[in-house]
């Protein structure tokens, strides 16, 4: 096996220092969901593996959310807010059309140098994370060595609850990590990003932007509302997650065999069952939270990286595969390679 680590101009590796999240206080059961939506607790368990999830209160947007859970890795790592050089916010809820949420979280807790959201949906958090790890590589004028990633949704806010293809699967969370120097083999060993436009129709919220700008007609149609063509979602999720992890194994001589956790976006309990024989990982411990969070969107991989983070399962020197999906239709995948403790040293 060889890994190509992405280091800092100073030659540095670059992985995960700390991590945290933030999950809303109200727990919304199935029964709750179910009498909006025309079906049985019963019903969402069966189809999706959900029993509950979390729904922000009225006073929280995502930026809220995402303030919660950057304070957490912060403290996790050891770093101050002031040493960042970049934030960047994986978000399809934003809290504004603009300014980018990140921005607002870098005024909310003190930071400085730059900040910016992706929009990737779903796959929004490896996306962010392969952004920040780059351009933190690339030394791109930021002083400080450090970046803060977060993945953070609010989809009870787009969600039509009377939609039961949809309002069963989502709640609201977020989740961080901090990115810097680590110990040379340690840190990002490899990624793969890839989107295809001509499925963008599989996934979307219709209105509320330059093509269907806010109007009384696009509220009465229900435009602002998120849809998805579940069946088409679940057909791209079963034939590419694997070719995509096989690809990445490949480009970077990894052996399947070798990883040993797997934290894939908790999209549908049901779905990641089916897709788990697939995928080639004989040993990997594969870590879930769907059955308590939800569909998270950005945030559940962060979300499940953070919980298993801190029930101490990850040991030095393992290799953990992150893996992402959703709308564009867009898949990324990165290799971290992890180190136990704070700092580079």
């Amino acid at each position: 096996m060889t890994d190509h680590p992405v280091r800092t101009p100073g030659g540095r590796p670059v992985g995960i220092l700390g991590t945290g999240s933030y999950l809303p206080a109200e727990a919304v059961s199935n029964e709750l969901v179910a009498e909006r939506a025309g079906v049985t607790a019963e019903w969402i368990s069966a189809k999706t593996g959900i029993r509950r999830r979390r729904y922000a209160a009225d006073h929280e947007a995502t930026s809220d959310l995402a303030v919660e859970a950057a304070r957490a890795a912060l403290a996790d790592a050891g770093i101050r807010a002031g040493q960042l050089g970049w934030i960047v916010v994986a978000t399809s809820t934003p809290d504004h059309p603009q300014p980018a949420t990140a921005c607002l979280v870098q005024h909310r807790i003190g930071a400085t140098g730059a900040a910016f959201d992706v929009n990737a949906v779903c796959s929004g958090f490896v996306f962010a994370l392969v952004t920040a790890a780059g351009l933190l590589s690339a030394g791109s004028g930021a002083p400080a060595p450090y970046a803060l990633v977060i993945g953070a949704d609010v989809y009870s806010r787009i969600i039509d609850r009377t939609d039961r293809r949809t309002a069963v699967l989502f709640g609201d969370g977020a989740g961080a990590v901090v990115l810097g120097p680590v110990r040379p083999g340690y840190g990002l060993t490899g990624s793969l990003l890839t989107s295809d436009g001509a499925l963008h129709e599989l996934i979307q919220v219709p209105a509320g932007g330059s093509r269907a700008p806010a109007s009384e007609k696009t509220l009465a149609d229900g435009g602002h509302f998120f849809r998805m063509r579940g069946r088409a979602v679940s057909e791209y999720v079963l034939a590419e997650l694997p070719r995509a992890i096989r690809a990445l194994l490949a480009a970077h001589r990894t052996d399947a065999a070798s990883v040993d956790h797997f934290i894939p976006h908790q999209a549908n309990g049901v779905l990641l069952a089916k897709a788990l024989p697939d995928l080639g990982l004989p040993r990997a411990r594969t870590h879930l939270t769907v059955a308590e969070h939800g569909n998270t969107s950005a945030a559940s991989i962060p979300l499940a990286l953070d919980d298993a983070r801190r029930q101490g399962v990850f040991t030095d020197g393992e290799l953990l595969l992150l893996a992402g999906f959703g709308g564009g239709m867009s898949l990324g995948a990165a290799l971290v390679r992890w180190q136990d403790g704070h700092g580079g040293s």
